[in-house]
């Protein structure tokens, strides 16, 4: 078995072939899937005929699984969760924001892994930004601004009962559960080093982060939403097309990402398993 990597020519990405994933995977294949993750922040994976199984085994090749609040996984499979919308549903779009999944959490998710199983002729592109680049590219007199800065990350603004996804939230096909658990509050470096490659980032964004630790929104909330038009700057994107039977594996820890619309009319079905966080 031989993987070709063919990079996506954008700010991250890349394509992976000659791998079935629908068998088990030796552990140099592993090894060096993880490496060429590790360099292109999303791989995405053409022509898998995977089930549930598969999709599980492969999860547990990387890390295990993460920890999936407020979301209902599917039927026999406490790890899978679905995301979907139907052809005529007028709920505003899931996951829409940027942001890094769970990153209100004590030990987010290392990364996260997509299959595409009802993929809409039109739209419906996931967009990543590269929270490396994002950083190396920065001005300097923003750097300074945010330099030893602790976020607070929550999942208020989605998962509370007053939230997007809370109990105003109707006539939805994914299966959400709000909570008031959702108004805990979570610190995390907004600068911080990647656990495995050491290269420095930027964590989280609007959205799940709520303010800055020691500012007050006086002061913090405007450098957040300055910081979110930087972070999601065209320069740093990465816009993936979907096909079906497509997998996709993301560095959580490297990337931020969101939902496009633009298939109105067409039902869209993907399973999404989570990461992990690494341990070493």
């Amino acid at each position: 078995m031989t993987l070709t990597i063919t990079p996506s020519g954008q700010a991250c990405g890349a394509r992976v072939t000659g791998v079935d994933l629908t068998q088990p995977l030796e552990a140099e294949i592993i090894a060096e899937i993880r490496s060429a993750w590790l360099i292109h922040h999303v791989l995405a994976f053409p022509g898998q005929k995977m089930i549930e199984d598969d999709l599980e085994r492969f999860t547990g090749y990387f890390g295990g699984f993460g920890n999936d609040p407020f979301i209902r996984p599917i039927p026999g499979h406490d790890h899978i969760i679905a995301v979907k919308r139907k052809a005529d549903e007028t709920a505003p779009l899931f996951a829409e924001n940027w942001h890094s999944d769970w990153s209100f959490q004590a030990r987010p998710p290392a990364g996260t892994c997509l299959f595409g199983i009802t993929i809409p002729p039109v739209g419906g592109n996931t967009e990543f930004s590269n929270q490396h680049a994002a950083l190396d590219a920065m001005p300097a007199d923003l750097c300074a601004r945010i330099e030893g800065l602790q976020a607070i990350h929550s999942a208020r603004a989605g998962y509370a009962p007053s939230g997007m996804y809370g109990a105003n939230d109707k006539d939805r096909s994914m299966d959400i559960r709000s909570g008031e658990e959702a108004l805990e509050t979570q610190l995390h470096s907004f600068v911080r080093a990647h656990p495995e490659t050491g290269r420095l980032g930027l964590f989280g964004c609007a959205g799940y982060i709520i303010g800055f630790d020691g500012l007050d929104d006086a002061e913090g909330l405007p450098l957040l939403y300055e910081m979110i038009q930087w972070q999601g700057r065209e320069e740093f994107r990465y816009s993936h097309v979907w096909e079906p039977d497509m997998l996709i594996m993301w560095d959580n820890r490297s990337v931020l990402h969101r939902a496009t619309g633009g298939y109105d009319g067409y039902d869209r079905l993907l399973h999404r398993t989570t990461i992990a966080a690494w341990d070493g």
